[in-house]
């Protein structure tokens, strides 16, 4: 015997969660600009697109997927970023950013993304996200300030 109640039932999964399907996709283009370029948040001499700004731009377009299906004082946060930075984007670049919904795990959410500079892919990799309740997840972090 497996030990195992045939009677118990699967842990339910949140109904938001029912609307979420690998293949979802989103795509959001940014301008570079010189703010976003290397050598403005301190590697001096590198005027190319800042790898942590096509990081912040890849979860933003896959947090677009997810927002339309959450209720509200939900909200998804990044959890896991791991992003190989391919080539190099030039101020005055328009940059597409793109993501794929992989896997829906219960609230964790997997993602393929990549960055194209229209000559060549800039960066890609995976991005995961988990479903959250705001008001649980704010109180958590603000639990840091008192230390308790």
């Amino acid at each position: 015997m497996s030990g195992e109640d045939p009677q118990e039932k699967p842990p339910m999964r949140p109904p938001f969660v029912e609307t979420l399907r690998p293949g979802m996709e989103g795509r959001v283009e940014h301008v570079v600009e010189e703010r976003h370029l290397a050598d403005s948040l301190g590697n001096q001499g590198a005027k190319v697109l800042a790898t942590p700004i096509i990081i912040g731009w890849l979860e933003d377009v896959s947090s677009t997927i997810v927002r339309p299906h959450l209720p509200e004082k939900m909200l998804s946060v990044g959890t896991l970023v791991n992003i190989r930075h391919l080539s190099a984007a030039l101020a005055g670049f328009t940059v597409v950013f793109r993501s794929s919904l992989r896997e829906v795990d219960g609230r964790r959410l997997v993602f393929d993304v990549e960055a194209h500079d229209g000559v060549e892919k800039v960066a890609e990799g995976v991005h995961e996200r988990f479903i959250v309740d705001e008001e649980k997840f704010l109180a958590k972090a603000a639990k840091k300030r008192t230390g308790k």
